[in-house]
């Protein structure tokens, strides 16, 4: 026998709130079999953990979305969605452009950015967090590094939360947003060519790794997909989380703004309470015991890292509330583990760092608006789509 559920995940109340869904499949056990989708989910910390560093038994190939369509026509060849020696030789490309050293060179500039945005917010008014400041932040930071006309911002934040949206099962999200997940890859067919980006950027890159041979040709325009789809969505959502969890919490916003906190602890406790990427899928190569569940080879698991991250049994009976004290909070799993930990953290935390600095050097308090923040469904994302907020 082995631990199973109806719980549907991808219901529009449980993504509106999935939390409650989560503690009562952690309750359940290690591994629970998901009856509405004939997959299996690893809802604990621990199990999540394991599973992340165990890539031989836990593949990323043909895995990662529940659908074959997408596995087949939107993964394949991507850094995310490939093990290995190819995933290795993938990876070396975007490490040289996101590695601390590179990154680290960005600095100046990405405060400066961050500035000009802050410096334009209404002082005692209410601003968007999201479209006012995260989005244009990130995206535009985002879209001069990789080469694109910044005029294309909105068009691909668009196709990039689309592209997530596939992950998805096979509901009406998921076929709503493959049109447009097509429509990424015509996008960088007819923009992201060799002679209309600029050499140095990071496209020109990518390019420049398939004239020497380090890539095939044809993975060029999929590991495009790492800048143009995981560069921006994820960090915006989680600048955005971190700003509402300050503005909720005055007692928490007063030692980010003394500079006591630093913002790579911000990010990592936003990250615990609210990832960004609620899962990503894995399928066993091997039969693998789980607790007491065998779990057959072959079989595709949904590594749940919303439900991980606010875990008991790792983070104490507090787990659901953000707290900067927490001392563990680099523990989380939002950003992957081992061989697939997110290429872009470093990168991201000097984004949010940059935010941060401009706002706390701008404003002494930070609050919330008068109108509730808003989400949008999403089969994988979690992330607010309105955000307001004031600051004095």
């Amino acid at each position: 026998m082995y631990a199973s559920s109806r719980i549907d995940l991808f219901a529009d109340a449980v993504l509106a709130d999935p939390y409650p869904a989560y503690t009562r499949l952690r309750e359940l056990g290690a591994v629970v079999r998901l009856d509405a989708h004939g997959v299996w989910a690893l809802p604990r910390h621990a199990g999540v953990a394991a599973a992340l560093r165990d890539p031989a038994g836990y593949t990323s190939e043909r895995a990662l979305a529940l659908t074959d369509r997408i596995n087949d026509l939107v993964l394949t060849d991507t850094v995310v969605g490939t093990d290995g020696a190819a995933h290795a030789r993938l990876r070396r490309v975007l490490s040289r452009q996101l590695a601390p050293r590179a990154v680290k060179s960005l600095t100046a500039g990405l405060h400066a950015h961050a500035r000009a945005l802050v410096d334009t917010l209404p002082r005692g008014e209410v601003f968007d967090g999201v479209a006012d400041l995260a989005a244009p932040f990130v995206s535009g930071t985002v879209m001069r590094l990789m080469g694109l006309p910044d005029r294309d911002r909105a068009h691909l934040l668009d196709l990039a939360d689309a592209t997530f949206d596939t992950f998805g099962p096979d509901n009406a999200r998921t076929r709503a947003a493959y049109p447009r997940a097509e429509e990424m890859f015509a996008y960088l067919d007819r923009t992201a060519t060799r002679d209309r980006v600029a050499p140095d950027s990071w496209l020109g890159a990518i390019h420049a790794a398939a004239d020497r041979g380090d890539i095939d040709e044809a993975q060029a325009v999929p590991l495009m997909l790492s800048y143009t789809v995981a560069g921006m969505d994820t960090t915006i959502h989680a600048i955005t989380a971190a700003l509402h969890s300050l503005a909720a919490a005055p007692e928490q916003w007063a030692p980010v703004r003394d500079r006591v906190v630093p913002a790579e602890a911000v990010l990592a406790e936003t990250l615990r309470l609210e990832a960004p990427i609620q899962w990503f899928g894995r399928r066993t190569t091997r039969d693998i015991r789980i607790g007491d569940t065998l779990v057959p080879a072959g079989d595709q698991l949904l590594l749940l890292y919303g439900s991980a991250g606010r875990d008991r049994d790792k983070w104490g009976p507090d787990a659901d509330t953000f707290d900067l004290a927490r001392t563990d909070s680099r523990d989380h799993l939002a950003l992957g583990l081992g061989a697939h930990q997110c290429a872009g953290n470093h990168l991201a935390t000097l984004e949010l760092d940059a935010v941060l600095t401009a706002l706390t050097r701008r404003f002494h308090t930070l609050a919330p608006g008068p109108d509730a923040p808003t989400r949008r469904p999403h089969n994988i994302l979690r992330g607010w789509h309105k955000l307001p907020l004031t600051a004095a």
